[in-house]
């Protein structure tokens, strides 16, 4: 049913990602699916990395350890942004067609007042993605 999976993460909250990392790695073990992790990152100095490549070469780590862990093939896709806080729905939707994801498994977030504001983003992706979309609540 699904061959792959794009699972967008943000290395720097990972203590918000254990049910959705879980969810993915269950679906891509039954459908033998790969699984590509998305992380979105700027090209200035941030408390995750220095440059854009230290970033990627995090990403690759986390996504190889996450596949043989849990018994599946995966890979890193570190996306550039000027500015990540305002662009990662748009740069999300582009990589969902530039991986070829037939599937996004995301973490979401408990609802809150902003939302009536500014919509999160598992819900602009679910809206807007041409494949499947699974926002798992944290």
């Amino acid at each position: 049913m699904f061959k792959k999976i794009m699972a967008p993460v943000d290395l720097a909250h990972m203590d918000r990602l254990e049910k959705a990392l879980k969810c993915t790695a269950d679906l891509a073990k039954h459908y033998d699916a790969e699984v590509i992790f998305v992380g979105v990152t700027s090209s200035t100095p941030s408390s995750m990395a220095h440059t854009p490549a230290e970033y990627a070469e995090k990403l690759d780590a986390f996504a190889k350890d996450q596949g043989s862990t849990n018994g599946f093939t995966a890979s890193g896709d570190a996306l550039v942004s000027h500015d990540p806080s305002s662009d990662v729905d748009d740069i999300l939707l582009k990589a969902v067609k530039d991986t070829g994801a037939d599937l996004v498994v995301m973490a979401s977030h408990v609802p809150n007042i902003m939302d009536y504001v500014w919509p999160s983003n598992g819900g602009k992706i679910a809206e807007h993605a041409e494949c499947s979309v699974m926002v798992v609540r944290t």
